[in-house]
């Protein structure tokens, strides 16, 4: 049993799980501590590096690409402090995390763990419900839904269109652009059979997000948890084409994608979702613009 205990949290590696428990220290990034502690299986590492500092020194974890869903839904958009798979040590522990490297680098050379992609997820999602709140609304997932309810800074188009519910089924990805300089960011969710060319501000599969910190740690956890239940990048994927339109008929044009919107609003009235003023406040909204 190899082990790293220090201020930043503790690293233990048995031979075959990588232990990762983060401290609940004030200096601790707080999305580490919400994702608590992660077990990390021999064959979902790459490698392991120990980085030496004036002060103490890093141990900095590399997982095989495709085999986290965390780091593949976060890809590289969350801030260094923040990476879970990063230790800072102290001044007197610097011996441990050498060792502590070697016996990993031991183990991965012994076990011949493949460096190269994984073609399945090693690790767990996080587990669910989880919530994840926006600039103009909240995303929450319980495994098999994406619920979208908007607040009083979504577009008003958004808003009379009421609450949005996605089924895990229907979902085909999700992009997370994040905010940059004085520009919004966005989550959009890939919906089967959606309009994709919509600005983010009137789509109603994408939440908005305005950078803070709070938004990126929700936000790169809830999505960790979608990509946990979709199907695995490395499986094949089916394109879904949109049969042509039958001989001497137009292209679909924004007329019939709003004749389409109404048909859902009717669906979402009938089955309960919007209520009667609800309803008529997003068809008229809707009428305007044919």
């Amino acid at each position: 049993m190899a082990e790293v205990l220090v201020k930043d949290g503790s690293w233990t590696f048995d031979g075959r799980t990588l232990r990762i428990v983060p401290a609940r220290e004030r200096s601790v990034h707080k999305l580490r501590q919400a994702l608590g502690e992660l077990a990390v299986p021999l064959e979902a590492i790459a490698g392991i590096s120990y980085e030496p500092a004036r002060k103490g020194g890093r141990l900095r974890l590399r997982l095989r690409e495709g085999a986290d869903p965390f780091t593949q839904a976060a890809g590289g958009r969350i801030p260094d402090a923040a990476d879970p798979y990063r230790l800072s040590i102290d001044a007197s522990r610097t011996g441990a995390a050498q060792y502590f490297t070697d016996e990993v680098r031991n183990a991965l050379v012994i076990e011949q763990v493949p460096g190269g992609p994984s073609d399945r997820y090693l690790m767990q999602g996080p587990g669910v419900p989880l919530t994840a709140s926006g600039g103009d609304g909240t995303a929450t997932f319980d495994g098999e839904t994406i619920r979208l309810e908007w607040n009083w800074m979504a577009d008003e188009e958004k808003r009379s269109l009421g609450a949005r519910q996605i089924a895990l089924r229907d979902l085909l990805g999700v992009e997370w652009t994040p905010s940059a300089s004085l520009e919004n960011g966005n989550v959009r969710f890939r919906v089967r059979g959606a309009v994709s060319k919509v600005e983010p501000k009137h789509d109603p599969n994408c939440l908005q997000l305005w950078g803070f910190d709070k938004e990126v740690r929700t936000v790169s956890i809830l999505l960790a948890a979608i990509v946990a239940r979709l199907p695995h990048p490395a499986e094949p994927q089916v394109v879904e084409e949109a049969p042509p339109p039958p001989p001497g008929e137009p292209e679909p044009g924004e007329s019939d994608v709003l004749l389409r919107r109404l048909r859902e609003l009717g669906e979402l009235h009938r089955d309960g979702v919007l209520t009667e003023e609800e309803f008529a406040q997003a068809k008229q909204s809707l009428l305007r613009r044919l």
